[in-house]
């Protein structure tokens, strides 16, 4: 494993973030552009503060209990889920691709980054494995597909925009 200083680690924190507020405006798009709606933020928040009453799995979270400060436990689990996913591929890549970030290794990563809500999120929603137990499965399959290539490629411009303002 290649190890990261901390100036890497905050950069690569930061395209995360960067990353993280692609995919919401990619979610904007989807919704306002084409009546595509997207995960409810808050919907997250609520299954985290579940976890220490000791519900993991939900027959479906949207019907679960509501929870105090679900909406902003759920947005900063996001970002933080973002931040986390950048540095974990800053680490697999090499610190030096934060220096000359290219798009293809940033697309695949971000695609194969679907696996954890296929593998997890979903199925503790109640949503079953990759969304096999959604209303159309196909639909929402494709949707996160797309958000989480959406995401590389938000990780590989906002590494842009940074290195390139380093060298300006």
């Amino acid at each position: 494993m290649i190890a990261m200083n901390m100036a890497a680690f905050i950069t690569a924190g930061s395209i995360g973030l960067g990353a993280t507020l692609v995919i919401d405006l990619w979610a904007l798009l989807l919704k306002r552009g084409f009546g595509i709606a997207s995960l409810d933020i808050c919907l997250l928040g609520r299954w985290a503060l579940h976890i220490p009453r000791g519900r993991i799995r939900h027959e479906r979270i949207a019907a679960a209990e509501r929870m105090p400060h679900e909406c902003p436990v759920g947005w900063t689990m996001h970002y933080l889920i973002g931040a986390t996913f950048a540095v974990m591929f800053v680490v697999l890549a090499s610190p030096a691709w934060l220096a000359h970030p290219t798009l293809v290794p940033a697309l695949v990563f971000g695609a194969a980054t679907v696996l954890v809500p296929f593998l997890t999120i979903q199925p503790a929603f109640g949503l079953g494995i990759a969304s096999s137990n959604a209303p159309n499965p196909r639909r929402a399959r494709l949707k996160s597909v797309s958000t989480h290539t959406v995401f590389g490629i938000g990780l590989w411009l906002f590494a842009t925009l940074l290195a390139m303002s380093r060298s300006a």
